[in-house]
């Protein structure tokens, strides 16, 4: 049955450029989205640039223009990164609208009337320098809770504690440095204890993951605290209806600007109304992709304030974890701090697309990018794995058959098998565990290849008498890959337009895994896909580095901070990067020209990877096939005169026939880590 679905992601802020963090988010989000469409569903996918609050008001200060022309600029820079980013947006906003004022101001009004807004003094802290009162991110202070200093004013980065930026111990302005003095203002708040049940409901119903549910639970029975909604001038924002100095909080309006933006859009549509999603009876869905550090705004505040004012709730809120670049936060003194237009400069958008994808799981644990690893898995599944299937076979076909696939297929057995996978990927995407899906994807490639080189055609057509074989052979070949590009097109849609061309069929639905191509002309092959250069990868950390040098006196002395200390040493966090897992020997060769190398093919749960060892004194390469073993399995690939060798195994003995394997328990499987 059809489904209609409206997906946002998180609103990147107006003041900062679109980098690495935005675009792990974004690019979970597509997937998600374009899956959902190759199943046939109904699909709006909305976000807007955040727009509002003092950050704006100042960077526009600095730079001598209107917060409108700085947030006109930002929109137009952000919807271009994201578009060449492969993002399929179908609107991309601003929070700054005329939509967005009318849908605050009748949620406001609406929950006044149901009597959950009142006015109560607060006392908050002023800037005497700035001479404005300071945002909750503008102050920076020791947590009240835990003691971790350097927090910001509203949540503890080391203990999760919430509180009120006046808790804060020893506080400092973020903008002068000035110690804040206190001061009391009237504010305005929503009142969210009414509705605590009623979200506990909603969250017990499944709307957020397991690990949110918990973290939500902890706030639900400590109870919850009417929210502060307001702002005093001066504040770049909309003013709260009735008064004249008092401003909306940018938390407010934000999420409401998914609201907005599907307003926007659906100006110039008929075929679905703004009710069909935000109505209360609705059956349409509302999915929020959305990163762990805000999941009480949007867990707990907005689904509130939704029911508050005559709106329904969102169906699921997609929680993630934080990104780190090889083993520590994003720096920019490192490069690491990659914006995505230095990105682009350089490399495709479907390597990071694609290595993203390897990472995603339907969790909210934090996620490393390793540069060494994203090379490795690019070039060794999509190049290697992947692309490598059509290349192995379109030659036979374009040239010594015209490009006509055969009439029949010769293994219907294996086409049943990766079509029979469809189902189980599918579940995979819809939970948006992509990671389980690219490796389903890749072990069906894996089985593609091996019964290409099982076949080998290339063998067979210099018997005249097997030039059928080798049609059917490598018309299998195509349907296998035509099959996997459907599996995949969610994650890297520019390279499943080009195999649709060279296939020469329409574009790829989901339903395609499940028919074949016999008697069909395809159309003569080009590469699909470069290999990734490490090189070009540390011209972007380059470049990233650089465009960093020419930054204000506060960013250098950060960028001085964070310098690497060179040792001659590692530490024990260096060490634990150090992945071990289980491997299979599938074959075992001799190297010719080698004295000490053997080379191994090792089975490691979800590929199949090549590593040269240097046992050969002590192993018979026939007395390996079958055995386990364990690999290193990120260590860097390194270019060898006889071949790459993607890893190094165990093993340990003074040398000559003392050579021993480092071997799991009989029980262990291939993939399985050794800790």
């Amino acid at each position: 049955m059809s489904r209609r679905i409206l997906v946002t992601s998180a609103l990147p802020y107006t003041t900062g450029p679109i980098h690495l963090g935005h675009l792990f988010e974004h690019t979970q989000t597509d997937i998600w989205v374009r899956f959902q469409r190759m199943r046939g569903h109904q699909v709006i996918y909305v976000c807007a640039d955040d727009t509002h609050g003092t950050g704006t008001m100042l960077r526009a200060e600095a730079q001598g223009i209107t917060p409108e022309a700085l947030i006109d600029a930002m929109r137009e820079e952000h919807a271009r990164d994201f578009s060449g980013f492969l993002i399929s947006h179908d609107a991309y906003y601003t929070t700054h609208s005329e939509e967005n004022r009318e849908l605050s101001s009748l949620m406001y009004e609406r929950a006044k009337a149901a009597g959950h807004i009142f006015n109560n003094d607060v006392a908050q802290l002023y800037d005497p320098e700035k001479q404005l009162f300071l945002a909750d991110r503008f102050v920076r202070g020791s947590c009240p809770k835990c003691g971790t200093p350097d927090q910001p004013g509203d949540n503890c980065d080391a203990c999760g504690a919430t509180y009120a930026a006046t808790d804060l111990v020893e506080p400092k302005s973020a903008l002068s440095g000035a110690a804040p003095e206190v001061r009391s203002s009237e504010h305005y708040f929503f009142d969210l204890a009414p509705y605590a049940e009623d979200l506990r409901a909603w969250i017990d119903g499944g709307a957020v993951q397991p690990e949110v549910a918990n973290k939500l639970a902890e706030w639900l029975d400590a109870g919850l605290k009417p929210w502060d909604i307001s702002r005093d001038a001066p504040y770049f924002g909309f003013v709260i209806p009735g008064t004249k100095d008092k401003y909306f909080y940018v938390w407010l309006d934000a999420p409401i600007g998914y609201m907005a933006a599907l307003k926007h859009l659906l100006a110039t549509r008929n075929d679905v109304s703004f009710d069909d999603f935000w109505a209360p009876d609705s059956t349409s869905e509302v999915h929020h992709f959305i990163g762990k550090d805000i999941i009480n705004f949007h867990c707990l505040f907005w689904p509130a304030l939704l029911q508050a004012s005559g709106f329904r709730k969102p169906t699921k809120v997609h929680a993630h974890g934080f990104i780190t670049v090889n083993g520590t936060r994003m720096s920019k003194s490192r490069g690491t701090f990659i914006e995505a237009a230095t990105y682009l400069e350089h490399l495709s958008p479907e390597y990071l697309r694609y290595y993203y994808a390897t990472k995603i799981s339907d969790g909210i644990d934090d996620l490393d990018i390793s540069f060494d690893d994203f090379v490795q898995r690019v070039n060794s599944d999509l190049v290697g794995k992947l692309v490598n299937i059509a290349s192995r076979c379109a030659g036979f076909i374009t040239k010594q058959f015209d490009g006509l696939l055969s009439e029949q297929l010769p293994e219907p057995e294996l086409q049943a098998e990766f079509a029979a996978r469809s189902e189980a990927i599918a579940a995979l995407y819809e939970q948006s565990n992509t990671s389980k899906a690219v490796r389903e994807i890749m072990a069906l490639a894996d089985r593609a290849n091996q019964y290409v080189a099982q076949a080998e055609p290339w063998n067979a057509i210099k018997d005249p008498a097997r030039r059928d074989e080798v049609q059917a052979v490598c018309s299998q070949g195509l349907n296998l890959f035509r099959v996997l590009m459907a599996y995949i097109k969610p994650i890297v849609p520019k390279l499943a337009e080009d195999a649709e061309a060279f296939l020469g069929i329409a574009p790829l639905t989901w339903a395609d895994s499940q028919t074949t191509l016999t008697a069909h002309r395809i159309n003569p092959f080009k590469a699909l896909f470069a290999r990734m250069e490490r090189k070009t990868l540390d011209a972007v950390v380059e470049a990233s580095k650089q465009a960093d040098a020419g930054g204000s006196a506060e960013v250098q002395a950060q960028v001085q901070e964070e310098e690497e200390t060179v040792s001659d040493t590692i530490s024990i966090d260096d060490f634990a990067k150090v992945q071990l897992r289980v491997a299979r020997v599938v074959a075992a060769d001799h190297v010719d020209g080698a004295d000490k190398l053997l080379k191994l093919t090792l089975d490691v749960g979800d590929h199949q990877r090549t590593v040269f060892s240097g046992i050969k004194s002590a192993y018979d390469p026939a007395d390996l096939v079958g055995q386990l073993t364990v690999v290193v399995a990120n260590l860097a690939p390194r270019k060898m005169r006889f071949g790459t060798s993607e890893g190094m195994v165990l093993a340990a003995g003074p040398g000559g026939s003392d050579i021993f394997l480092i071997r799991p328990d009989s029980g262990a499987e291939p993939g399985m880590e050794v800790t």
